[in-house]
């Protein structure tokens, strides 16, 4: 008997597939996403600057660098001099970072940070606030030039990706040169002096994406901008944008978490051996029984032949069977010789059993004229009674 294909299952199938191959040739949607990475090819990355970059330096080797200032800076054997480029959303240093990088540019190198948002130990070191303005002062047609005659266009460069809200503020101008203002005249581009070499403040990092320098009104403006820098060997910051690993020395699980389909994967997975632990777990389990803690039959004891002794009104020798049974619960639980409770013994007792020393002075003081008693009142014992049962709660077993 020949078999006929489910012709429902067919079209399901076919279907299926055909989304399939729809999902993955269909163009995929710009992403505007500023990440300022040496790699990307989106608008706002920063490929095209980086691959260019060896020829505005005439020909010095441009290094990429993927781990933190300090590390780099301590640990690699450096030209006499160089360049150390930044451009990313945010800078953040490390106190070391900040005190090696200044270092480095007191002896006679150049660093160039372009950011909106710098640190503020940063900041007040060199003299300048970069502070982020309120939404409400954002201007996308407002535009920026050079100060620099020779560098500045006759018309100003536009960034409407930009909102033009932000601009920096000079604190000390003894040492600062403003390279670049925008069109209310405000700084955004600055050079400052800082021992034998300089650092470069710009506000603006879009400028250097690729939309930006593959667009013909604003394609000079990166170029003119980093030509303040000498021609010589430069370091090109990764690990603010990237991280510490490149891609040939990401792990398997580090590569799948950077990738949004896998580390959705992975994600799910996780949750489903965590709800398969839980539930499937708890059918599983076998059932432990209670067991019931054992009883202490012997205090019981204790306390029976106290009642009767009590009942019967002898109260003498109540007494010394309650300080009996306190003198070995002492020796047991603490290893102390009973024998001639002294002040050192007291002392011990109450370093030992955490009860304070003037509760133990007072109890032996009762066990003591217990003792010397012939015939002991019904108050007496009680009073013995309740020093005895106090130690005992607030002793430390």
């Amino acid at each position: 008997m020949v078999l006929k294909p489910n012709r429902y299952l067919l079209i399901f199938v076919l279907t299926l597939v055909a989304y399939g191959l729809f999902e993955y040739y269909r163009p995929k949607p710009i992403d505007w996403t500023p990440t300022y990475m040496n790699k990307d090819r989106i608008p706002f990355g920063a490929r095209v600057v980086y691959e260019v970059l060896p020829e505005v330096m005439n020909g010095a080797p441009v290094t990429q660098v993927r781990m933190p200032v300090y590390n780099h800076l301590s640990d690699t054997k450096r030209p006499p001099r160089s360049n150390y480029i930044f451009i990313c959303h945010a800078v953040k240093f490390s106190r070391f970072d900040r005190e090696k990088l200044l270092t480095y540019v007191r002896e006679g190198n150049q660093v160039f940070l372009s950011a909106y948002e710098f640190p503020d130990s940063l900041a007040s070191v060199l003299g300048f606030t970069a502070d982020l303005k309120m939404p409400t002062l954002r201007d996308t047609t407002l535009g920026v030039n050079f100060s620099n005659p020779a560098l500045r266009s006759p018309a100003d460069y536009h960034f409407r990706h930009d909102d033009g809200r932000n601009y920096l503020k000079i604190k000390n101008p003894s040492n600062i040169t403003v390279l670049g203002r925008n069109a209310r005249n405000e700084p955004v581009f600055l050079k400052i002096t800082y021992g034998k070499g300089a650092i470069y403040i710009h506000n603006l990092p879009l400028a250097f994406t690729n939309y930006y320098l593959l667009d013909r009104p604003t394609e000079e403006y990166a170029y003119r901008a980093l030509s303040y820098l000498p021609p010589v060997p430069t370091y090109w910051d990764e690990y603010q944008k990237q991280g510490r690993f490149s891609e040939d020395e990401q792990s398997t699980l580090r590569y799948a978490l950077s990738r949004p389909p896998l580390a959705w994967a992975y994600y799910l997975s996780l949750a489903g051996l965590l709800l398969y632990a839980v539930f499937a777990g708890k059918r599983t389990q076998r059932v432990i029984p209670v067991v019931e803690p054992l009883r202490n039959t012997s205090l019981e004891f204790v306390q029976t032949v106290g009642r009767l002794y009590f009942q019967r009104g002898d109260h003498d020798n109540l007494a010394q069977k309650k300080i009996q049974y306190f003198l070995t619960f002492v020796r047991e639980q603490y290893g102390l010789n009973t024998s001639f409770p002294d002040e050192a013994f007291k002392q011990a007792l109450s370093r030992k059993s955490g009860v304070p020393e003037e509760d133990v002075h007072e109890l032996f003081r009762r066990i003591a004229f217990a003792r010397q008693q012939s015939r002991l009142s019904e108050y007496d014992l009680l009073e013995l009674n309740r020093l005895i049962e106090n130690f005992y709660k607030y002793a430390k077993m």
